[in-house]
């Protein structure tokens, strides 16, 4: 009985604070894509490292690549390598996508209590929301990208923080941010829009149904890639700039450097592992949002 109460006055709860509510289910669904999608993660930061490009004629990221990848880590670790980060990555993911629907969650529910935003205020409020999340969390993101590289090795996520602090300074702790926000705010913005609109081709009666699960889903997979398709060469700038501090001096060297190095199609370097973990990410967290929403 006191159980019972204890659950209908946490219902009761949540339904007074609708944003308290939708960043506790964002914040759920974060966890659950952070833990089960890292090895994508994992791939798709070492596809973009340098040091991990597969010796073939093609200078783009195919399925040899990611086989090549696979087979290193299996080879000289464990198939626990494959989720080398999850730690930095749930402390990121996890207040960062809570941020993210929380902060949907307010926008429109005082800038449209009356009418439904129209493409360019859902973009507005994809990027708001996204830019939010991306600006504070933004020093767990440098972590989670360089021990997912392999290339680094932390005792914590709090020793991580303060060795990069002392010695690249305030400055190592938000490297790569600028090309992160070219990634994100423009990722964030197209998604939710494509998301929204898509949303509002389906009849009300077919989201209301049995089949609701399954079509927030199939509406989050095709905006996720179509999102993804426009916004990954960022993503390459940004994991670059990350991994390599002391070898580029801004976004202008980095975007310089992959074309000299590795062509037009170095701005595409794990693009898709990453497109496989947006498309699974979005599904997991728009399907669980909607569904406790």
């Amino acid at each position: 009985m006191e159980n019972q109460d204890q659950i209908s006055n946490t219902a009761v709860y949540l339904k007074n604070y609708p944003n308290v509510k939708a960043f506790l289910a964002g914040s759920f669904s974060g966890m659950i894509s952070a833990i089960s999608l890292q090895p994508f993660e994992v791939i798709k930061t070492r596809l973009q490292n340098p040091l991990y490009k597969h010796k073939s004629k093609h200078s783009h990221s195919g399925p040899e690549n990611i086989r090549h990848i696979l087979s290193n880590i299996l080879r000289e670790g464990h198939i626990r390598e494959l989720w080398i980060g999850t730690w930095p990555s749930l402390l990121r993911t996890v207040p960062g996508v809570g941020i993210y629907f929380c902060s949907l969650n307010f926008m429109k529910s005082h800038f449209f209590i009356d009418k439904l935003p129209n493409p360019l205020e859902n973009i507005a409020m994809g990027v708001i929301a996204r830019c939010t999340g991306d600006s504070i969390l933004m020093p767990l993101t440098v972590v989670k990208t360089r021990v997912e590289s392999g290339m680094y090795s932390y005792r914590s996520v709090f020793y991580a923080i303060k060795e990069i602090h002392h010695t690249e300074g305030v400055r190592g702790l938000t490297r790569g941010i600028v090309p992160m926000l070219m990634r994100d705010m423009p990722y964030s913005g197209l998604y939710y829009m494509f998301y929204s609109q898509s949303k509002q081709l389906v009849p009300k009666d077919f989201l209301n149904s049995s089949y609701s699960s399954l079509i927030h889903g199939a509406c989050a997979a095709s905006s996720s890639i179509l999102s993804s398709i426009i916004t990954h060469p960022p993503d390459v700038l940004k994991t670059r700039m990350q991994l390599y501090p002391y070898e580029f001096k801004g976004l202008w060297s980095a975007i310089v450097h992959i074309k000299a190095h590795d062509g037009f199609f170095g701005y595409f370097k794990g693009f898709l592992p990453r497109m496989m973990r947006r498309s699974f990410v979005s599904v997991i967290s728009w399907t669980v949002y909607e569904r406790i929403s």
